[in-house]
């Protein structure tokens, strides 16, 4: 009932008090597949903030033969490196124009290496001197090799005591900070990311999810025989689906096969920010969780939650999460909210059958297709690039162009939330207080509304500092200057009587 009546109220703020020639009514297409979730839940269609480009098989792309189950995508500069697990090989695709690409070389063998060939090539990482770090997991190894492939060192399973000896070391996917170290995910180990220092030296593990569990379950467990514990399900770590490595240095780490009581446990998050200590930072001031769809509903005979495969960060914090489940690209922003959503299941262009890797490059998105075994490239239309632009301007302190741009974009989507917190907060940088608070209260931006009511408020005290003073002494003097007339005028009355008397 509360949030039927704040939609009403909301309605009307937005004709009455932002402006009712502001309004757009955004209704998809034949072609409109983007969407973003309302205060209540509710799906809000969208203009399109991406576009396809083009889809590129394995010939558009320069490559003798079909990709054979590629599993991931990596991007330096203008180049992209592709794991082609399948044919044990990993290609090097270098980006000509905005929409071509051309087959740089093919590395199938390591110089030096012992086996020289890779068994299942699952990711790869390259850092600002060329070296190459590539997880080859059925070989069980993540190999590092200069530019010119010629074998540097290896990284193997680690002889420590926190590794149960049962454990095999099958490295998944990995990234590398500046420093040289190699952050990776391992198939099997649930402990957090294994951390190697650039001389291939183990340090242990960075962030472990946190334990969920059921305390009826926990409980039962307690008392069970030792038969029934065996036949019970451990409480364990979650295993990271995917990793990725910030401009600044941050890993996001996104763990995928989380059911729908997942979800409902405080404990379990879907995507997670990791610093150098390994403890999850991730900003979740969003109206709703960050872990894609909402609704869980059977359309199309898919069911249960978002799978979060993989995940990329742009230059301006925005983080994009590959949704395997139903083939769909969340993006949030740095406050974790929802900026679009994108994507299905099909075999139509911007459609996956098996999406299992993500990239960019600037602002362009790559994504992998398995079992299509293609790379669909998007590129931002007019709409998805005004955000960007009023997100970018925002970020160097350009208000009015920022504010300009969240305009354009109101205009384009009327029901688009991060428009109406965008130019509240660049009327509350511009110390329009109380403009912004009009923004920001059609929104239900409850943070930024107390932030500039009070701000609000002193700026009216300050501004009315004056006649607050003279209200206060007059308020102090007048009842004290009717006491003194009341007292004087009872002295002369009590005078008067007694002059009578005598």
């Amino acid at each position: 009932m509360k949030r039927k009546i704040a939609r009403i109220v909301t309605t009307v703020a937005v004709m009455l008090g932002v402006g009712f020639s502001s309004i757009a009514t955004v209704k998809a297409g034949e072609d409109n597949y983007t969407y973003t979730y309302d205060y209540w839940g509710d799906v809000q269609e969208s203009p399109d903030a991406y576009t396809v480009a083009q889809v590129f098989d394995y010939s558009a792309l320069g490559i003798d033969r079909n990709l054979k189950a590629p599993e991931s995508l990596f991007v330096k500069g203008n180049i992209v490196y592709l794991c082609d697990t399948g044919n044990n090989r990993i290609l090097e695709l270098e980006r000509t124009g905005s929409d071509s690409f051309r087959m740089v070389r093919e590395i199938t063998e390591i110089k030096g290496a012992e086996p020289s060939t890779f068994n299942g090539p699952s990711d790869i990482a390259v850092d600002d001197d060329g070296d190459m770090f590539i997880a080859d997991r059925e070989n069980n190894r993540v190999l590092r090799v200069d530019k010119d492939l010629n074998f540097k060192m290896q990284f193997t399973r680690p002889s420590d005591q926190a590794i149960d000896s049962e454990m095999t070391f099958r490295p998944d996917k990995i990234v590398v900070d500046t420093a040289g170290r190699i952050y990776c995910e391992s198939t099997g180990i649930n402990k957090g990311l294994l951390k190697f220092e650039e001389d291939g030296v183990f340090s242990g593990f960075v962030g472990a999810t946190r334990v969920s569990y059921n305390f009826m379950d926990y409980l039962w467990k307690r008392f069970a025989s030792q038969e029934q514990r065996a036949q019970m399900v451990s409480f364990v770590p979650t295993e990271y689906d995917n990793v990725y490595i910030d401009k600044e240095g941050f890993i996001y780490a996104v763990a995928g096969g989380l059911d729908e009581e997942d979800l409902k446990d405080e404990t379990v998050d879907a995507v997670r920010k990791l610093n150098l200590m390994g403890n999850d930072i991730l900003v979740r001031n969003g109206e709703y969780p960050v872990y894609g769809d909402l609704y869980m509903g059977g359309a199309g005979g898919i069911t249960g939650p978002s799978y979060f495969k993989d995940v990329t960060v742009l230059d301006n914090d925005i983080y994009i999460c590959l949704d395997q489940n139903r083939g769909r690209l969340f993006g949030y922003d740095d406050q974790g909210r929802m900026v679009y959503a994108f994507g299905g299941n099909g075999n139509q262009a911007g459609y996956f059958r098996k999406a299992v890797s993500i990239e960019h490059m600037d602002n362009d998105l790559m994504v992998l297709d398995q079992l299509d075994g293609t790379i669909t490239l998007f590129i931002p239309t007019h709409y998805g690039q005004l955000i960007y632009d009023a997100m970018a301007h925002f970020d160097v302190g350009e208000y009015d162009e920022s504010q300009a741009c969240w305009e354009q974009v109101k205009m384009l989507n009327g029901n688009y939330e991060l428009a109406y917190i965008g130019i509240g907060r660049n009327l509350l940088s511009k110390k329009q207080y109380k403009e912004s608070m009009e923004y920001f209260e059609v929104k239900y931006d409850d943070e930024n509304y107390s932030r500039a009511f009070a701000q609000y408020r002193k700026q009216w005290i300050r501004e009315h500092i004056v006649t607050i003073l003279v209200l206060i002494a007059v308020l102090a003097i007048v009842p004290m200057a009717i006491g003194k007339v009341f007292s004087l005028k009872e002295e002369i009355d009590n005078a008067d009587i007694f002059k009578l008397r005598r």
